[in-house]
């Protein structure tokens, strides 16, 4: 198998973990666990993973002086905002809507790709775009027929979609990285970074965790967030973005929602409902003429 081939494999595993992540997450808060307690426990436990990771591996080459600074931003994009954005998100809307607004990560690679590295953008990939936003709002906004707890959903639907725009512009920043420097070298630094920005937002809520409504199940759960969806998934991410381009990287997110859609509704644990169908459409075909090729004569 090439390197080609197991980037891609290594990127179909991060979205089986994914897809599976956002309801098992979503069944540990708030009752188990609180947003940002949960983060805490998820960045410091993959941080130590990587740490241990990385003094096992040594590396090739020193991470230049004028890279410390990328480094952290990617922390606090890819890792601290990343991760608050998210759980706060997932805790107050369903799997299905999360999953569906996250697949706007490749529109939105592509916008700040052709903000800050001057790629060119079509008139179909701007109309794309802009299908893409309509849907989007739609979501955040709130698509579902429940009124009641509408403010809440659109609260969530928007701290998503600001998590997916924090991701996109993580993939923008580390892929000049992953072409100098072993992917764990950047990786390990990158969740350093992200930890000290996220300790001040997460500590409180982590040291106020109610360790007696836990159970195993609870247990079972959390270390599948904290060793699957964040270590094994960001170490494969990142060896990904050492052969494949950031937007390959960010297409393999399309797959989510169809896979998280189809384990929810297995278990019971969300519905679809026309809005849903109606905004994922819009999404869909937004991220479809983002995607496509134009044609060579």
């Amino acid at each position: 198998m090439n390197s080609r081939s197991k980037a891609h494999l290594a990127l179909l595993i991060v979205a089986l973990i994914y897809s599976a992540n956002y309801i098992i997450a979503k069944d540990l808060m708030p009752h188990y666990i609180s947003p940002r307690g949960f983060i805490f426990l998820r960045v410091i436990g993959a941080t130590v993973l990587f740490l241990i990771l990385g003094a096992c591996v040594k590396s090739k080459t020193q991470i230049a002086r004028n890279d410390w600074f990328r480094i952290v931003l990617c922390g606090l994009f890819g890792v601290a905002a990343n991760q608050i954005l998210f759980f706060e998100g997932l805790n107050l809307t369903s799997p299905i809507s999360a999953s569906v607004i996250m697949t706007l990560n490749p529109v939105l690679v592509l916008a700040m790709g052709a903000l800050m590295l001057n790629e060119k953008m079509t008139r179909t990939k701007i109309l794309g775009v802009f299908i893409g936003g309509v849907g989007a709002v739609w979501l955040i906004l709130g698509s579902s027929g429940d009124r009641s707890s509408l403010f809440s959903i659109s609260w969530g639907n928007l701290f998503i979609f600001l998590n997916a725009t924090s991701y996109a512009l993580y993939l923008v920043l580390v892929k000049p990285l992953m072409s100098k420097y072993q992917p764990l070298q950047v990786i390990r630094w990158v969740f350093t970074a992200g930890l000290f920005i996220s300790l001040p937002f997460t500590t409180k809520s982590f040291i106020e965790l109610n360790w007696s409504l836990w159970t195993t199940q609870t247990y079972v759960s959390a270390v599948y967030v904290v060793v699957f969806t964040t270590f094994l998934a960001y170490l494969l991410n990142v060896f990904a973005l050492k052969t494949l381009t950031s937007s390959t990287v960010s297409i393999y997110i399309y797959l989510q929602p169809l896979l998280t859609t189809s384990l929810a509704l297995i278990l019971g644990k969300d519905e679809l409902t026309v809005g849903i169908i109606c905004a994922a459409s819009l999404i869909f075909s937004g991220v479809y003429l983002v995607s496509k090729k134009r044609k060579t004569s």
